[in-house]
């Protein structure tokens, strides 16, 4: 089968292409390297276009598409509010393709849609206006719906928490806090948290990200969204004890005031739907992924 994966130099997205690769697939790759590297697929065994969508077109006899290349961070959309315009087009783009070739598509949106809301989230809560790149991601759920409506267009949206893993190096400051931190407290410099400390997020490693995309590809489901979390949440205040303690140091962290306006105090995921229908449940505790993203830096070290 071959599949292929926008942004798959990416964080997330070359883990899903490693998945895929050492599984046997052929990939094809599009990425415009701005958050992502090719050091990220070295040694995989794949096509690669650093290339406009558009280019898609020259490709036939795709069996999927994973939809991860789309800026994924709220301040570079208030940077430049025409990246909203932009991406959005870019992934009718993607749909189009898909409707004239056939094929499914699985795509990364985001848990900041559920801003405003009460702990915990589901899929079925009101979605409110609150910034650039929430509606982005709500308008591509939407297209998604309408491309199933009028075309039977089959896609799966992932609303993904707060992933954190390997290979963030090249998001620098847009990567998740966990890698902050880390990068920080190995250089035993004190980590910078904005507010008390006692802001909560739903961590997943990315391990269990992939899984979900891989699993939303192979159900059998024409259209859903799904919420990508653990269902268990951690204040940055824990995330900074659990380094301390998997580094043997006694690092205080720098607490200043939060400039952010509309921000997020605390995210955790309802996975009731996930498992139910997905078959979906992540497997990694925060405690288990950070001293793997530990133990990888001290043996690059």
């Amino acid at each position: 089968m071959k599949y292929i994966v926008t942004g798959g130099c990416g964080f997330i997205g070359s883990h899903l292409v490693e998945y895929l690769v050492n599984n046997g697939y052929k990939v094809i790759i599009f990425d415009n390297l701005s958050t992502g590297s090719l050091k990220n697929i070295e040694g995989l065994n794949v096509e690669f276009y650093n290339e406009p969508y558009e280019k898609i077109w020259k490709l036939s006899n795709i069996d999927g598409i994973f939809h991860l290349g789309m800026p994924s961070s709220s301040p570079m959309y208030k940077e430049d509010p025409y990246l909203v315009g932009r991406t959005i087009n870019e992934a009718i783009t993607i749909f189009e393709y898909a409707r004239k070739n056939k094929c499914k598509i699985v795509y990364a949106s985001t848990s900041s849609i559920y801003n405003g809301n009460p702990i915990p989230y589901r899929e079925d809560m009101t979605i409110y206006v609150t910034d650039y790149y929430t509606e982005c991601r709500y308008a591509i759920e939407r297209l998604a719906r309408l491309y199933y409506d009028l075309y039977n267009v089959k896609s799966v949206g992932l609303r993904l928490f707060s992933v954190y893993g390997p290979r963030e190096e090249h998001k620098g400051k847009y990567a998740n806090i966990v890698s902050q931190f880390l990068w920080s407290m190995i250089k035993d410099e004190r980590p910078i948290i904005y507010s008390d400390g006692n802001q909560t997020r739903d961590f997943i490693y990315v391990s269990d990200v992939v899984n979900a995309f891989i699993l939303a590809m192979e159900k059998d489901i024409n259209y859903d969204i799904f919420n990508v979390g653990t269902g268990k949440n951690y204040s940055f205040n824990e995330v900074i004890n659990l380094l301390n303690k998997y580094l043997g140091k006694d690092i205080k962290p720098i607490y200043k005031p939060n400039p952010i306006k509309n921000y997020v105090y605390h995210t955790l995921a309802d996975t009731t739907k996930a498992e139910k229908i997905l078959g979906f449940k992540a497997k990694i505790s925060l405690e288990e992924g950070i001293k793997k993203l530990i133990s990888m830096y001290i043996s690059k070290s």
